[in-house]
């Protein structure tokens, strides 16, 4: 009996996938995050297709929500049409624990001054 021979790789990892997905969506630079920083934000369907779709940036568990369904479910378009710098650093201490470790890994690694944020946030 002829044995076959298998030239196709074993299919990546889960968590790789994933981390691959999130980082391709990543912006450049802090600086391209343009979004708004005040008022209500309507997600487009392709980012919240369930439940809520306009956050009041004023409030914030909203504003919190807002950004943890962008950074898990918006594309780099999104990402910088829909959130601020500002707000994205001044919330991350929170942020990173409800977002995915995919998510916050790929932000972390591309953009160190989220954790240098976080440390002196813990520190004070």
């Amino acid at each position: 009996m002829a044995q076959l021979s298998s030239s196709v790789s074993p299919a990546p990892a889960a968590a790789e996938v994933l981390r691959e997905r999130y980082t391709h969506r990543l912006p450049a630079s802090l600086g391209e995050l343009t979004g708004p920083s005040r008022g209500v934000v309507e997600l487009p369907l392709h980012v919240a297709w369930s439940g809520l779709r306009a956050y009041d940036l004023d409030r914030p568990r909203q504003r919190m929500s807002l950004y943890r369904t962008v950074l898990a479910e918006g594309q780099r378009e999104d990402l910088t049409a829909l959130l601020d710098r500002d707000l994205l650093t001044e919330q991350w201490p929170v942020l990173r624990t409800l977002v995915s470790r995919h998510i916050r890994q790929v932000w972390e690694e591309r953009f160190p001054q989220l954790t240098a944020r976080t440390r002196t946030t813990s520190a004070a």
